[in-house]
């Protein structure tokens, strides 16, 4: 499906301290032809208007609607950008959000608090929100409540920590297959090791 003509160019929005070479984005960008990382820089010391600004750089030299695959702080760089972005809806054509972090209260790791206070209300495109059951960075109550806030489907992941390269997913087809499920305009049905709940509206 990624090697089609009409698949859309996908953008990974790594998280803090970027993705290494075992992460399931890094991999991606080996296998797929169509797929890049957006460079935010700062990774170990993230600044929202500074990756908010890398970010809209990225799609706005995209060629055409792009999908994003955005993993950790990442996810919050795609809210940040999409409410301060009024032509958001025409630049993307779905999102894939894994593992955000807790922002406002008690992160595991404080320079996440950059982001804080997290973006509120609906993304203009549809995206999956991927939260896994034992994130330390994240409980998957909170999870659930930035799924509603954002308007997206949640998706419980089973217990996979953080879903990073110690997550041992190698390639993570399973989550190739849900950015199709977004090309597609599917709602997100029985993929293995994912567990799909009700549009979280």
């Amino acid at each position: 499906m990624s090697s089609h003509p009409e698949f859309p160019l996908v953008l990974t929005v790594p998280g803090l301290d970027n993705s290494g070479p075992n992460h399931w984005q890094t991999r991606w960008e080996a296998l797929h032809p169509r797929c890049e990382r957006v460079e935010l820089g700062l990774w170990d010391r993230p600044h929202r208007n500074s990756w908010v600004n890398q970010l809209n750089l990225a799609l706005r030299r995209a060629p055409g609607p792009v999908l994003l695959a955005a993993h950790s702080l990442g996810c919050h760089a795609v809210t940040a950008w999409a409410a301060m972005e009024p032509d958001a809806a025409s630049l993307v054509a779905g999102a894939l959000l894994v593992a955000p972090p807790e922002v406002d209260f008690f992160p595991l790791d404080t320079r996440v608090s950059a982001f804080s206070p997290t973006a509120s209300g609906p993304l203009p495109f549809p995206a999956l929100l991927l939260a896994s059951r034992n994130d330390p960075y994240c409980g998957q109550p909170a999870a659930r409540v930035l799924a509603r806030m954002w308007g997206a489907q949640f998706l419980d992941a089973g217990a996979l920590g953080h879903i990073n390269a110690d997550s041992g997913l190698g390639d993570w087809e399973d989550g190739w297959r849900l950015l199709t499920q977004l090309v597609e305009g599917a709602a997100a049905g029985p993929v293995a090791g994912v567990q799909a709940g009700a549009p979280a509206r």
